[in-house]
């Protein structure tokens, strides 16, 4: 007997300024789905928030943005919104309105299966300063840090250039809280910089982050699971200009990896046992990528910050990563479409149980 295939709903493109990386992630992950086992039905959500089925997302922009959008709120959608039947849900919306909990919280609402974190684990790992929080509560180590709101910087600039230039000696990174990709990051080599920086983070978010640079390496970890989550072998980042910028990661690609990094088995083992414990910290399922920083001369380990739906383009360490740890594109998708399922299963069960 001919079994039917799964309908996944490939969820990209999105509001953030992320929405050209969700673009990429998605066609690699369209490219590498099964077709034998999975019917992809490809849903392009535009910067205004609009939805819409097309035919792949290896349409050009153009092509993505040409026809009828249509707004997912039934009161203001006048009938005009498309039937949309699948079985799971793969959000692949990088940054705030879609690796945030939003988007999340939609799929909860409409009682369906989706792939990644949940709501909460999604709104802690898109928040890098609530993150830190819980991380320090767990006794990982996190770089020192200072969190700002722009509505203090408006009220007093003079007060917090004094507090960065006697906390943070140079170089320091100032980001905003609630981005990836490194979009609206600036490492500040020279305190002239810290204004200009922060004007540059605050254009991205009313909360950022001031940072402490740590000289060493920069290694990234995999995680995959639910409830026993496993992790990748680490890679490394070996950075062409002062740091992974968005430059690098998308358009120009010349920093070099190490996959795996190469490391002492004893640092292997504890980033991989610290990933563990950073993505149950939040209570993660599905995925995650892990950074860290490992210092030059002491080898202290420092926990950066934890990616609930990571790039997953042909080149991102996140997939890599698990094809050197034995597992393939198509294997790792397919892991987490089973996973996906799984989890809205468990909370199914739990909620009925309750009634």
């Amino acid at each position: 007997m001919k079994h039917r295939k799964k309908r996944v709903a490939l969820l990209f493109g999105g509001r953030s300024a992320e929405h050209e990386i969700s673009l990429i992630s998605a066609a690699s992950i369209y490219k590498n789905l099964d077709k034998k086992k999975y019917r992809v039905i490809s849903i392009y959500i535009n910067k205004k928030g609009e939805w819409k089925i097309v035919t792949s997302p290896l349409l050009s922009l153009k092509s993505l943005e040409q026809g009828h959008s249509f707004p997912f709120l039934p009161w203001a959608s006048a009938g005009l919104a498309q039937t949309i039947q699948a079985d799971i849900y793969f959000p692949v919306l990088h940054g705030p309105y879609g690796e945030d909990g939003t988007i999340q919280g939609l799929l909860e609402m409409a009682d369906v299966p989706y792939v990644g974190a949940g709501v909460m684990a999604s709104a802690i790992g898109m928040d890098k300063a609530t993150m830190k929080t819980i991380f320090k509560e767990k006794n990982l180590s996190v770089v020192k840090h200072c969190v700002l709101l722009e509505s203090e910087w408006i009220k007093d600039r003079t007060t917090i250039l004094a507090r960065i230039k006697k906390e943070f000696p140079p170089p320091f990174f100032i980001k905003p809280a609630n981005l990836g990709s490194s979009v609206g990051i600036t490492k500040v080599k020279e305190y002239s910089q810290t204004s200009a920086a922060l004007g540059t983070a605050f254009s991205y978010d009313r909360k950022i982050l001031v940072e402490e640079g740590i000289k060493g390496r920069e290694l990234e970890c995999s995680v995959l699971g639910n409830d026993n989550p496993k992790a990748s072998l680490p890679g490394e980042l070996i950075p062409f200009r002062e740091f992974y910028d968005y430059q690098d990661k998308y358009v120009e690609g010349k920093t070099s990896f190490a996959i795996p990094a190469k490391l002492p088995s004893s640092i292997v083992k504890e980033i991989q046992r610290i990933s563990i414990e950073a993505y149950k910290a939040i209570d993660c399922s599905g995925m995650a990528r892990v950074d860290f920083f490992l210092e030059e001369g002491t080898d202290k380990i420092y926990l950066s910050e934890i990616n609930t739906i990571p790039g997953f383009t042909e080149i991102s360490m996140y997939p890599r990563l698990w094809e050197v740890s034995g597992l393939s594109f198509p294997c790792l998708i397919e892991e987490l479409i089973e996973l996906g399922f799984e989890r809205h299963k468990e909370k199914k069960r739990c909620l009925e149980s309750c009634l």
